[in-house]
């Protein structure tokens, strides 16, 4: 599944394309997707620029004239820049074509994904109000997790996947960061400190950062705006690693199943 880093990767990818520019034509080949496509979305957007292209937990925003698109990438999707045209795949559902006549190309094999529009901010969305902070951002901090965690039982790692608490924080990269912040995924929100929340955190960002700079996680589904996939399943610590050795001492890493989940971990090097 297209985690947060693999988002903005997409983003980046695509927003010299879309922002500032006037979309010439929207087409729509699938409306069932996760959630229905309805109204005439098509006469809604064509002609209006696009002021601005956002990112807000896992979700693409275009931002414009008047209200704007919410593209979420679900389980299988990409969005691809077409410089030319190309004759649509069966999962190939819609396309933003830009005023140039470039065609941005949404892809979703599993139509799991979304595609809605809002005569609003789209900020302000139903889908989007409850969001938590966003990890990348300057509010994300070791101090405000501690605050939420108290008096909670969740797993840590159920915490801040938890997209009330941190938007967009997954599956991947909570294993991730637990890892290097040296945190159990099993121990209790509630009871760990103030001072290794802030590890934490920094951790989060840091692992976010890097899988950004090196262009998302590679899935089997997954690949950036270019049809490139990513490439930071190299360095993953722990992630897939079952029966490894760690990368910091002779244990082997765990698997353990938290909420539905795979989950790996050191069993020495995570207290």
């Amino acid at each position: 599944m297209p985690e947060l880093p693999e988002v903005e990767t997409t983003l980046n990818g695509i927003r010299p394309f879309l922002q500032g520019l006037k979309i010439a034509r929207l087409h729509i080949r699938q409306r069932n997707l996760r959630w229905p496509v309805t109204g005439n979305l098509e006469s809604e957007v064509s002609g209006s620029r696009v002021v601005l292209l956002q990112r807000r937990g896992k979700y693409i925003l275009v931002h414009l004239e008047r209200g704007g698109l919410i593209v979420h990438l679900g389980m299988s999707g990409s969005m691809r820049v077409l410089l030319n045209d190309e004759s649509p795949g069966r999962h190939d559902h819609f396309d933003i074509i830009n005023q140039h006549g470039q065609i941005i190309r949404y892809r979703d094999p599993r139509k799991f994904g979304c595609l809605l529009y809002t005569p609003d901010d789209p900020l302000r969305h139903p889908r989007l109000i409850g969001l938590g902070v966003e990890p990348l951002s300057d509010d994300f901090t070791g101090h405000g997790l501690y605050r939420l965690s108290r008096k909670r039982t969740a797993p840590v790692k159920s915490f801040i996947m938890d997209g009330r608490i941190v938007a967009g924080v997954g599956n991947i990269y909570a294993s991730e960061a637990l890892f290097l912040a040296g945190v159990s995924p099993i121990r209790q929100c509630g009871k760990i400190s103030r001072l290794r929340y802030q590890l934490l955190a920094e951790a989060i960002r840091t692992v976010l950062m890097r899988a950004i700079r090196q262009g998302g996680t590679t899935l089997q589904d997954f690949v950036g705006a270019d049809g490139t996939s990513g490439y930071f399943a190299q360095s993953l610590s722990v992630y897939g690693r079952e029966g490894e050795k760690c990368l910091k001492c002779p244990a082997g890493i765990k698997r353990r199943v938290i909420a539905q989940r795979s989950t790996f971990y050191c069993p020495r090097c995570q207290i």
